[in-house]
């Protein structure tokens, strides 16, 4: 897989996606992460790639020219499967578009800067524009941080453990059961019989049981979801 991202401020994205699962991932040669500085592709001696907005709303918006001209570089020497952009607006991003997105070869991911980004862009070049939830951030580098690491980490290899990707909260719908590790008692606070039973049908049943009580309790939408 490769994810090229393309943002106004690459130093936000820099440390995130090179530390742990990431970067061994590109270690192992399963993903290449990109970063593009879309000052690179402005054409005047500042750098410039904002401007005033038509229509005198406050703020400032990211021009069209420099975010077509990369785009545009980049799909010359590939094809992409998904242009992305993080918008308030876009889908809501859960587990299910994650797994989605995993089983495909290029992304590009378009971080939004300012009031957003000239809404030609959006309406001739995006073709998923995705939401990490109802509120606003300064920028979508930390989205992109937050899709590229849910992505890369189910590519079958990205983690040691496979199965432990697969039993992830939301990969059913349901939150994950608690889990402990020893002392198997500490300050009077001891562990669920069942899990140091050895009888792995009645772990499993127990684990079961605890991942439908808890998305019940704490998250009843999920199972709405079904």
């Amino acid at each position: 897989m490769r994810i090229d991202i393309l943002t106004v401020v690459p130093e936000l994205l820099a440390s995130p996606l090179n530390e742990s699962i990431l970067k061994r991932a590109q270690e192992k040669g399963l993903v290449e992460i990109h970063i593009h500085n879309i000052r690179d592709y402005t054409e005047d001696k500042h750098r410039t790639t904002d401007d005033y907005p038509f229509g005198g709303e406050a703020g400032m918006v990211m021009k069209i020219e420099p975010i077509y001209r990369c785009i545009e570089a980049l799909k010359a020497e590939r094809e992409y499967d998904e242009v992305i952009y993080t918008s308030p607006d876009g889908i809501r991003y859960d587990q299910h578009e994650a797994n989605r997105l995993s089983t495909l070869d290029n992304l590009i991911i378009l971080c939004g800067h300012y009031k957003g980004i000239d809404y030609r862009i959006r309406e001739h070049l995006v073709t998923r524009e995705i939401s990490i939830g109802d509120y606003v951030l300064t920028g979508g580098e930390l989205a992109a941080c937050i899709i590229a690491d849910s992505v890369i980490r189910i590519i079958p290899g990205a983690i040691g453990d496979e199965a432990s990707a697969l039993t992830d909260c939301f990969q059913d719908n349901l939150l994950a059961p608690p889990v402990y590790t020893r002392p198997a008692e500490f300050n009077g606070w001891k562990v669920p019989d069942v899990l140091l039973s050895g009888n792995f049908a009645r772990i499993d049943r127990w684990k079961e049981e605890q991942a439908w009580e808890r998305t019940k309790r704490l998250r009843p939408d999920l199972l709405k979801e079904e």
